[in-house]
């Protein structure tokens, strides 16, 4: 299946997928399935992920990254998914922390906890979400209360994934000591270890098949130092939102490498499937119509993801393309997937031809890291215009 016409790439990108692909092919489908039902950490992986650089390529060099771009990153990320080893973390841990620290962390900060999350010794989960706020952050009500030089932090976050294979957390919360009359406490960051006193987690029961398990997570009056603040406080509104674009665009390479998996399996098993009269089934037009369809989805995917890491990396405001390209990403994704399995027939659903495992992960995509409704309302208003709906 031809992947590498669509999205122009350089010699040196081209190089960085083809080395990606063949680390995590090494692996497979098979061993990430075995580490999801294991509930076990993908470790092996992990480790040789940011051994060979890929973990934290993006990332600067004076702290063992490879000084490239997010779009780096993007390449990463989609390869080992298209590989059948979809890792949530590669957003959470390098694109989302990563990003936020390389821009706003101190020098200290980022000697301490970026070098090991570009080289993969370390990986940070991150806390947003909130029971009651949603995709509202304006309702956190995590708060960070000043205790002599630090701070505690006392709240409840939802659906943050990965806290049980993490050695921090970057926490959202809403500084006491940075309080305004008549608004809201403003927000800051906290880098908390997960080994801090007072901070507990309890796993989510979800239908999802990925190594990285979510988590209810409890801070009871978790005490933080000074140095777990990132940059000014009461400065983390400006210092998350340079994380999420990232997130965005990182979430869409997730969602293309999962199709162009799909439709890879797909393909190989219309030119070998017969059925009537000798005929490999992809000679059908009931057959190849619906995947080259879906193939024009995730292509137009790709493309709007690598504008988005594109605007990003020349620090042009991406939003707009961030957003498109996850929409357009996780409703391609799902499309391709649902084909292959169709494609497949009965054995679509049979676990050992490695489709099904993935649906629940394609499908969340619609929903996280923001949620499409959420998208529309962005395009809503920003792209065409509207009055604000929320």
């Amino acid at each position: 299946m031809n992947t590498s016409s669509i999205v122009p790439e350089t010699d040196e990108r081209a190089a960085l997928r083809e080395a990606v692909s063949g680390l995590v092919g090494r692996y497979g489908h098979d061993y990430f399935v075995a580490r999801a039902r294991a509930h076990e950490e993908p470790t092996a992986l992990w480790k040789d992920l940011g051994a060979n650089g890929f973990l934290g390529v993006h990332l600067p060099e004076r702290y063992g990254g490879g000084g490239g771009t997010l779009g780096d990153l993007s390449v990463v990320v989609e390869a080992a998914s298209a590989a059948g080893c979809p890792l949530l973390m590669t957003v959470i841990s390098p694109a989302i922390c990563g990003t936020i620290l390389a821009r706003h962390a101190s020098d200290e900060m980022n000697r301490r906890w970026l070098t090991g999350i570009a080289d993969g010794s370390v990986k940070m989960a991150f806390a947003i979400t909130e029971p009651d706020a949603g995709s509202n952050s304006h309702e956190i009500t995590t708060a960070a209360h000043a205790d002599g030089d630090g701070w505690r932090l006392s709240g409840t976050k939802y659906w943050t994934s990965g806290v049980d294979e993490a050695d921090a957390i970057l926490v959202v919360a809403r500084s006491g000591s940075a309080e305004e009359t008549g608004k809201r406490r403003p927000l800051s960051l906290f880098v908390v270890p997960t080994d801090s006193p007072g901070l507990t987690w309890q796993p989510i029961e979800a239908a999802l098949v990925q190594p990285e398990h979510q988590f209810t997570v409890w801070f009871d009056d978790v005490p933080v130092g000074p140095e777990a603040l990132i940059g000014d406080d009461g400065n983390g509104l400006r210092q998350v939102f340079s994380g999420l674009n990232p997130e965005r665009i990182t979430a869409a390479s997730i969602s293309t490498g999962i199709a162009l998996y799909a439709l890879e399996k797909a393909a190989t098993y219309a030119n070998q499937r017969t059925v009537w009269k000798g005929v490999p089934i992809g000679a059908h037009q009931g057959v190849a119509h619906p995947l080259a369809e879906a193939y024009i989805g995730v292509a137009q995917a790709r493309l709007m993801a690598a504008r988005a890491a594109e605007l990003f990396d020349a620090g042009q405001d991406a939003a707009e393309a961030s957003n498109i390209a996850k929409f357009a990403a996780a409703d391609a994704s799902l499309r391709a997937l649902d084909q292959a399995m169709q494609t497949h027939g009965g054995n679509g659903l049979a676990l050992e031809y490695g489709l099904a495992d993935l649906w629940f992960l394609a499908r969340m995509l619609k929903t996280a890291p923001v949620s499409r409704e959420m998208v529309l309302n962005f395009v809503a208003q920003h792209s065409l215009g509207l009055p604000s709906s929320y």
